[in-house]
């Protein structure tokens, strides 16, 4: 191998290295739910997914963002190098209508540095 072409590898590596493991330029994955705190039975609601992180490229993306009501699955979001979220911070809406009281849990990950943990919201009935 030539000598340049070794240069230039492990200035590569460095340069890769460097993006991955710099905190002040990414972190884990968090998000902020918004819904409605109370409503009546048989409501409709909105609930909003306002998903936070540093980094968003073909390397380092938030791979995917859950929610789920009273301990059910209610929707998932898959994303992938070719299929990235259109920004670092960005939003999902899911409609839900409203039988019962109802407990909202919702997670996001990065796909290199993990979840920053997960958020809950509450639903009462009036």
């Amino acid at each position: 191998m030539k000598p340049h072409s070794i240069i230039f590898l492990i200035g590569a590596v460095v340069c890769l290295l460097a993006m991955v493991t710099t905190p002040a330029l990414a972190n884990k994955t968090a998000l902020r739910i918004e819904a409605p705190t109370e409503v009546s039975p048989g409501s409709t609601i909105t609930i909003t997914l306002h998903v936070m992180h540093k980094g968003n490229n073909l390397f380092h993306y938030t791979n995917w963002v859950r929610v789920s009501i009273n301990g059910t699955e209610l929707q998932r979001w898959e994303f992938s190098r070719s299929n990235r979220p259109e920004s670092e911070n960005f939003t999902l809406t899911k409609t839900y209508t409203v039988s019962e009281p109802l407990e909202i849990v919702a997670e996001a990950n990065c796909n290199l540095h993990g979840s920053a943990g997960p958020a809950f919201a509450a639903v009462k009935l009036k």
